[in-house]
């Protein structure tokens, strides 16, 4: 996890990703910093305490990366000790690759193998890491909502390197407008998958997803755009030290669930939420995106 130094609204990613809140972004850029700041010291403080091992890393204030809060966008980490840095469609974005972070990773787990695909942003193709992808890493399965964010030819670029099934599809949200990332969309856990169909307004390719989590074992629990909209897709699933499931989400996302909802997904982890109110609104993203999950193997 990054914790920032100049967090704030990005224009420059306003244009694809709705879920930002031009409101926010009207707001004193002083405070906005201060408030994310105190949530992302939250939600760190409350991790550690469940047993989760976090690795914080400070943001630094020059290069000025105001969505530094969300690494999950330029880099992945893979249990057969690959490395994978994205194209980023915003050029301030793609500040926030930074070697020595990865050099530090690599102090703890072992790294034999490094994919660069950046390479792609000089042709205006994009793929942003596990925003782009929502990845079922048992299965080998990616899950992936096209958008100007996210290029079927970068996802085959992928899924050669890496041996994965793409799963690709197009996601709408209510007033008919492409979804930037999928992970807001859908969340996969071990055991289950959240995701909202009601998005994919193709109902060949909502049969599709749909039949590949359910042959993939996962029982698929169902949300509203209206829940999605409040980042209810957005989650992610993290073992603590002692091996404990624990489903990660913001306090939105959490209040937008039925009871039903919540008792199915409790039979599979703990869940634990947090007040990520700022970061939603300046960044558009929540509490998935700002984890970049180590699969690593330990040194």
């Amino acid at each position: 996890m990054i914790r920032p130094v100049n967090f704030g609204f990005n224009q420059e990613t306003a244009e694809s990703n709705a879920f930002q809140d031009a409101a926010f972004g009207k707001q004193n850029a002083t405070k906005a910093q201060q408030v994310a700041l105190q949530e992302f010291d939250n939600m760190v403080e409350q991790l550690r305490k469940s047993g989760v091992n976090v690795i914080v890393i400070e943001d630094t204030a020059e290069p000025h990366t105001p969505d530094s809060i969300f690494p999950n966008n330029w880099i992945s980490f893979h249990g057969n000790g690959s490395v994978i840095t994205y194209p980023m469609q915003a050029e301030n974005r793609r500040l926030e690759r930074r070697e020595d972070i990865i050099q530090q990773i690599g102090e703890q787990f072992y790294i034999n193998r490094r994919i660069d695909l950046s390479g792609s942003e000089q042709d205006g193709k994009f793929l942003e890491g596990t925003g782009s992808m929502v990845l079922d890493r048992k299965f080998k399965i990616a899950y992936a909502c096209l958008s100007p964010r996210t290029d079927a030819d970068i996802l085959k670029e992928f899924s050669s390197q890496m041996n994965y099934e793409i799963v690709a599809f197009n996601a709408v949200d209510g007033s008919g407008k492409q979804i930037y990332h999928t992970n807001v969309v859908m969340c996969i856990g071990d055991m289950f998958a959240v995701i909202c169909l009601e998005a994919i307004p193709d109902f060949d390719e909502r049969l599709m997803v749909r039949n590949s989590l359910e042959q993939s074992g996962k029982r698929v629990v169902e949300i509203t755009l209206q829940q999605m909209n409040q980042f209810a897709g957005n989650m992610l699933e993290v073992k603590s030290v002692s091996g404990n499931k624990i489903l990660i989400m913001s306090s939105s996302a959490y209040h937008a669930l039925t009871p039903k909802q919540i008792a199915i997904l409790d039979d599979y982890c703990a869940i634990h939420h947090f007040d990520l109110s700022m970061i939603e609104g300046n960044g558009g993203g929540s509490a998935r995106c700002m984890m970049a999950e180590v699969h690593l193997p330990i040194k």
